[in-house]
């Protein structure tokens, strides 16, 4: 083989391994130029929808609290007959029996402060210094209060809301527990975040 030959065969192999190298070098540097046009988890957690199965949630039942949403903690309570019945009773006691103020999504603005009468979906943060109430879902009198029969009570400073998050008067919190934006994915997918419109 003549020197000429050689070399011919050495540039042909100088530049094929060039050109791979290159193109291998390109590669690595679009993955992570690429990958950063993903939103990172956290920013993921800060405003992503959720979605929760509640296909095992029984009545008289609480799913929570959820770190699901936004950071945020989530009630979710399939409500009684009794429990739906009683939201109707001592409405005198209640801040904003009405939900004016509005802490809750157009499509919650009524007596049950949801979309549908039996399920409830909470912020589980207290408004007033954003502790998390302790949930007590059972309609009976409780040892710190006997008129109150149940709802979440906020044990730092002793919030009382019924089982609308309605604010009982008196309480340190002048507002009603937050209704998160939602919306059903079928009968059994809750998805927080999102209301059917648009996200939140």
């Amino acid at each position: 083989m003549t020197n000429d030959s050689k070399n011919a065969g050495r540039r042909r192999f100088l530049v094929g391994s060039t050109t791979a190298m290159g193109a291998i070098g390109v590669a690595a540097a679009a993955v992570p130029f690429v990958g950063s046009w993903n939103p990172s988890a956290k920013a993921r957690a800060a405003g992503a929808p959720v979605r929760i199965d509640i296909s095992q949630l029984q009545e008289g039942e609480i799913l929570g609290p959820i770190p699901a949403w936004r950071g945020k903690p989530i009630f979710i309570i399939k409500r009684t007959e009794a429990a739906l019945a009683a939201l109707s009773e001592n409405l005198d006691q209640l801040t904003d029996p009405d939900s004016e103020d509005q802490e809750q999504p157009e499509y919650a603005t009524n007596e049950f402060r949801s979309r549908s009468p039996e399920l409830l979906v909470l912020v589980g943060l207290c408004p007033h210094l954003f502790c998390s109430p302790t949930p007590h879902i059972e309609l009976r009198p409780q040892p710190f209060d006997e008129e109150w029969r149940g709802g979440f009570f906020c044990p730092c400073h002793g919030s009382r809301f019924d089982l609308a998050g309605r604010v009982y008067s008196g309480s340190p919190s002048s507002r009603n527990m937050q209704v998160p934006p939602y919306s059903y994915e079928g009968e059994n997918v809750l998805v927080i975040g999102v209301d059917g419109e648009t996200a939140a």
